[in-house]
């Protein structure tokens, strides 16, 4: 519908927003699924490389060392973002540019 010369947005139909929602509970699920594989997987490394990790200084050093890995993962995937970010917007300025 057409308001004052500009087409007014609409809001997404229930079933939209439900869809959504259950696409990022599955996910997330999933997330968690292999997040939970891959602790059994380090745990298992790091049991076979230093002993039982029954020892206190076992379980801080292997919680030190998976707070490491994921800080270091997370800066990894958050500049692989932020780079696709900005092709995506020098392809749309290209694109625009193109067009006019």
């Amino acid at each position: 519908m057409m308001v004052g010369g500009k087409e007014e947005e609409k809001p997404p139909r229930l079933t939209v927003e439900i869809l959504d929602k259950i696409i990022i509970l599955t996910s997330t699920g999933f997330g968690l699924v292999a997040a939970l594989a891959w602790n059994d997987a380090i745990k298992l490394l790091f049991k076979n490389t230093f002993g039982t990790q029954e020892t206190i200084w076992a379980m801080f050093g292997y919680a030190i060392f998976v707070t490491v890995l994921v800080v270091i993962i997370t800066i990894y995937l958050s500049r692989l973002l932020r780079a696709a970010k900005q092709k995506e917007k020098e392809r749309t300025a290209s694109f625009k540019k193109k067009l006019s």
